[in-house]
């Protein structure tokens, strides 16, 4: 039995594994897969069982044997833990806030200095970048505030998902003090990216590289104040809001469910805007003085203990109940992120690292790697609907090949973290889009075909000219 039932490090010294170009079929599993269910998890399960079985040589027993001890490395991992814990802690934040009434309380407070169109369309995009601690929250919220002020200005629902999706997540991608910055901090870390800083500083460090992200968020503004042009199917639905009165395509309002109703829920309740913001200053603060999230968070929870209790917000049961709501809530995430650095490790074993620096220096003119990847991985983050599946999936591929190149390591962490943030941008099937969809009750076709062509012309072609501008001066 002990020959069966190994451990992962004493099967990699026994057998010799070499797949070639098979090693890249985990990855054609995994991309396959999500574009046919457009499930990141099934996906990731599917790819990691036949990269388990691809090292096992196809024993199934050895698989399970190898399965489970690597599940064993990699839970117990610092780095992993540090990052489960930042992932589960945001969620706990969150939730917390969300259920004080605190979110509501800040676009309540929003609302009163919005009273004209032009007013409304820049606060929707400052109230994305402000509310930037995770990109769920962001769209759910902020979709649900701003709602009856863009009714009341006569801001087709169209615009207003392009806007509160350009900042849901690319916001997220570009403010290290958020579930993305500890999640893509991490694989940074993990593919040696981070040229010895910490994971959230060598993420801090790849930001002013996030040209894509930068540029999406520039851009918002000068869209929806008509500066740049809109192309036919935004323009129509921005002239049919205005001339009409009517917000929503016929296509919405077939399928119109009144979906997200915090405004009952908290009736007679005290919705308080510091309730929201001091604990994200807490967060920030103590991030920036300690360069650890956890401790940050743990703080910015006792804070709302604080606040919320003396408030009569909550009874200290219920606090633990939206404590522990939170926990459930990102507990999905947390599953993913096991399984994808679970992949990382058994991709290695299979030669795929070496695969790829092998062909890369053969073949890619190292100017142009933070173009490629750029394009490449966004193209198939939109196709797949994928966002951290894809991470997990790129980051170990270009850390190598980036350090055998000796390429500027956040320039190219920075263009993967670009491309992933493209795809969950537009893709009409990523998560985002199709919150971002329900809580301005419009339809992801509508999104999809109205901001497509906007996200094509400006942050995506340009993005990729800045990358290849990039790459031939700092190559």
């Amino acid at each position: 039995m002990d020959a069966v039932w190994t451990t992962m490090e004493e099967w990699s010294a026994s057998v010799e594994l070499n797949y070639g170009i098979f090693c890249l079929i985990p990855i054609l599993v995994i991309l396959a897969i999500a574009l046919w269910k457009k499930d990141t998890f099934m996906s990731i399960v599917a790819g990691l069982i036949v990269a388990i079985l691809m090292a096992a040589k196809f024993n199934p027993l050895v698989a399970i044997g190898l399965f489970l001890d690597q599940f064993y490395i990699t839970a117990c991992d610092d780095g992993t833990m540090w990052v489960l814990l930042v992932c589960a802690l945001f969620g706990a934040l969150i939730a917390l806030m969300t259920e004080s009434g605190g979110v509501l309380g800040f676009s309540s407070w929003a609302r009163k200095l919005l009273n004209t169109r032009k007013k409304t369309l820049i606060g929707t995009w400052i109230l994305g970048i402000i509310v930037f601690v995770d990109d769920y929250l962001n769209c759910l919220a902020v979709g649900a505030a701003i709602r009856p002020l863009a009714d009341k200005h006569r801001i087709s629902r169209e615009m207003l998902a392009y806007i509160i999706n350009s900042t849901g997540v690319i916001v997220c991608a570009i403010v290290p003090i958020s579930t993305w910055g500890a999640f893509f901090g991490g694989l940074m870390e993990e593919a040696g990216m981070t040229n010895g800083l910490s994971a959230i500083g060598g993420y801090t460090h790849a930001i002013p590289y996030m040209f894509y992200a930068l540029i999406a968020l520039i851009v918002v503004p000068f869209v929806a104040l008509g500066i740049l042009p809109m192309f036919k199917n935004m323009k129509a639905a921005e002239t049919r809001a205005l001339e009409t009165g009517e917000v929503l395509s016929p296509e919405s309002k077939a399928a119109l469910s009144e979906g997200l109703e915090d405004e009952k829920r908290f009736e007679g309740k005290p919705c308080r805007a510091l309730n929201f913001i001091l604990p994200i200053l807490v967060v920030a603060a103590i991030t920036i003085w300690t360069e650890d999230m956890v401790v940050a968070l743990v703080f910015a929870i006792i804070l709302c203990f604080v606040l919320y209790i003396p408030q009569r917000l909550m009874n200290v049961k219920e606090f633990c109940g939206a404590l522990m709501k939170g926990l459930i809530d990102m507990f999905p995430v947390l599953v993913i992120i096991i399984l994808s650095y679970m992949l990382i490790d058994v991709n290695a074993l299979l030669g795929l690292t070496d695969f790829v620096v092998n062909i890369c220096e053969a073949n890619v003119p190292p100017a142009l790697f933070p173009c490629i990847i750029f394009v490449g991985v966004g193209l198939l983050s939109f196709a797949s609907g994928s966002v951290w599946g894809l991470a997990a999936i790129a980051f170990p591929i270009v850390g190598p090949v980036c350090a055998s190149m000796g390429l500027d390591p956040f320039l190219c962490a920075g263009a993967t973290i670009s491309a992933v943030a493209f795809g969950g941008h537009i893709c009409m099937y990523a998560d985002t889009v199709i919150l971002t969809s329900a809580s301005t009750q419009a339809t992801c076709a509508d999104y999809f075909k109205t901001s497509l062509p906007i996200v094509l012309a400006y942050p995506f072609v340009l993005g990729a000219i800045v990358y290849l501008i990039a790459g031939f001066i700092m190559c």
